[in-house]
């Protein structure tokens, strides 16, 4: 088994506050603060952090599936939009949506639709996400 890990180090109150995202590898490192997750301030926040992930994943997963399925996507290009809202004074992620074109040689649109729905259900993110609900509009070029 695997085990990835994601770290966060928040520093101050929530509103005058700052912090700093990072990854074990050291690939990604970003600062976030109330103003980049719930204005439009500089900075990251980790619903984009959700949304890049579940993207990747997800596209990933479609790969997978188009292989075993005897098609070799030449591009896979997914983008996640996670909501975020209050509810009573409490923040929650109602929904995320998948948006995914694709360019695969010899596939028809049925197939294709088929195919990004099971890849959307397998993947291993999605199923981490299993709280809010996953929308996704999937086209084959």
């Amino acid at each position: 088994m695997v085990t990835r890990k994601g770290k966060a180090v928040w520093q101050g109150s929530v509103k005058e506050g700052s912090g700093v995202l990072s990854v074990e590898s050291g690939a990604f490192e970003a600062k976030y603060s109330f103003g980049s997750r719930f204005e439009d301030g500089p900075g990251t926040n980790p619903e984009e952090i959700i949304g890049a992930a579940h993207a990747g994943c997800f596209s990933m997963a479609l790969s997978l599936i188009l292989g075993e399925a005897g098609y070799t996507p030449t591009k896979i290009e997914t983008s996640a939009q996670v909501k975020i809202h209050s509810v009573d004074g409490h923040f929650e992620i109602p929904s995320i949506h998948l948006d995914c074109t694709a360019t695969v040689p010899g596939l028809s649109k049925d197939e294709f639709a088929t195919l990004a729905t099971k890849a959307k259900e397998g993947c291993p993110v999605s199923k981490a996400l299993a709280g809010p609900e996953i929308t996704m509009k999937a086209q084959l070029k």
